[in-house]
């Protein structure tokens, strides 16, 4: 969900625009058309990841499980996710891009086969795992053949739809799911019959797309995953920390319990509004990651961490006042800050880090960022369970704005020493 370069264990290498590696020219879509389609694809993958989320209060009902179990079928999507993206990270710098797209899209497609036949927690977790490692693979790769595809007219066209996608994704997909659930038949298998219908023509457009990647040696060296970061980077990173804590602990709690606060604390039994919690969350984010592209990365990363924390706070205090407006409003602020968080927070590593250095240091980012999205949100699973869905929210809420103020305390000692060494006020998109 941000403007960053979507492989944490290597950035791809992009190939030269026109030169197909075999120096054939492939006959297929044109090269605006394929740039289109990846997009298209990048879209769908992350729509069908939030998918699921409104339909968590259907399967809790139908199956009798708790709130520490809804959220471990959250978080196992997380860990495969993760896994994917630091072993396959660079692996379609070797076999190809196509090959890997094509892979991901086959599993993802048997990740909505074990939805619809899904009839019990054990199939569940199967899938989401399944469908983790098919995102975490395509995430990667689809990044890298945007960049590969981009218009040499609109250099930042790539780092804008990369920045934009997965949160407009998780949006759609989350409100789109939550409409069938409401109004189509089947709630809990419709939508997946439709997203494997979608997956059928991705695979047919990216077996259209010219291939971008020279096959190079080292593909099974590529799956080994690793972890580092320079010293010198290290307190740069440290900075990020918080804000990468707190937006993405936000986002976790969101997709995760969203619609079972919507559903228990304001007894919003719509589906529509178990869907729509997630969307007033995620597209002011996309919509941020469009408009902040041209900011310093300094003044985003100082706004983004008072609107985290202005809009949890809100949020917060609908929760208590039972201000279903409130609670609304404070959604959308915060998901402007998440939108710039994300934004700034890679674009600040890009630019700090050389080249060689980005792969393993993105790689420790979105390890921290995963983490944060998943572990508090199965922590507040379990707390829903024993203390009260209310009480849980209260805390996790509190929780995220002492991260937000950290974050801001924390930019503005590191704008003030960047200052001192004339490194501030470079662009959001200094890394594309």
């Amino acid at each position: 969900m941000s403007d960053a370069p979507t492989s944490p264990k290597k950035i791809p290498s992009a190939s030269v625009p026109g030169d197909p590696p075999s120096g054939r020219v492939r006959r297929g879509l044109s090269r605006p058309v394929a740039f289109a389609s990846i997009a298209a694809v990048f879209v769908l993958f992350m729509a069908a990841s939030s998918a699921p989320s409104p339909l968590y209060v259907i399967y809790q009902h139908e199956w009798s499980f708790s709130a520490t179990t809804l959220t471990t079928v959250f978080a196992v999507y997380v860990v495969g996710m993760i896994g994917a993206l630091l072993v396959l990270g660079a692996l379609s710098d070797h076999i190809g891009r196509r090959p890997v797209l094509a892979s991901a899209i086959a599993l993802e497609a048997a990740a909505m086969a074990l939805f619809i036949v899904a009839d019990d927690v054990s199939i569940l977790l199967t899938a989401r795992f399944v469908q983790g490692v098919a995102t975490g693979a395509a995430m990667t790769t689809l990044g890298a053949t945007l960049v590969d595809l981009n218009p040499p007219h609109a250099p930042h066209r790539a780092g804008v739809i990369t920045g934009a996608a997965p949160t407009f994704g998780l949006g759609l997909g989350a409100l789109g799911c939550g409409v069938l659930a409401e109004y189509g038949p089947h709630p809990t298998r419709l939508v997946y019959v439709l997203l494997l219908a979608a997956l059928v023509l991705a695979g047919l457009l990216v077996a259209l797309t010219p291939e971008t990647a020279h096959r190079r040696p080292g593909a099974v060296r590529s799956l080994q995953p690793r972890l580092g970061v320079a010293p010198r980077l290290r307190t740069d990173l440290m900075a990020l920390v918080p804000i990468l804590v707190a937006s993405w602990a936000l986002g976790g709690l969101y997709l995760s319990l969203g619609p079972s606060v919507a559903a228990n604390l304001f007894g919003l039994s719509s589906h529509v509004i178990g869907g729509l919690v997630v969307t007033l969350l995620c597209v002011p984010a996309s919509i941020t990651a469009f408009a902040l592209r041209g900011w310093p990365t300094e003044r985003t990363l100082a706004l983004a961490a008072t609107l985290l924390l202005l809009g949890t706070a809100v949020g917060l205090g609908g929760v208590q006042a039972n201000s279903l407006t409130m609670a609304a409003s404070g959604t959308a602020i915060a998901g402007v800050g998440f939108g710039g968080s994300a934004l700034a927070s890679f674009g600040t590593l890009a630019r700090i880090a050389e080249p060689a250095e980005r792969g393993e240091l993105f790689a420790v980012a979105f390890v921290i960022s995963y983490l944060a999205f998943s572990i508090p949100a199965v922590a507040a699973g379990i707390a829903a369970t024993n203390v009260g869905l209310h009480e849980t929210a209260v805390v996790y809420s509190a929780a995220v704005i002492a991260f937000s103020a950290l974050a801001l305390a924390a930019q503005r000692l590191r704008t003030g020493r960047a200052r001192n060494t004339g490194q501030c006020c470079r662009p959001a998109t200094a890394h594309h």
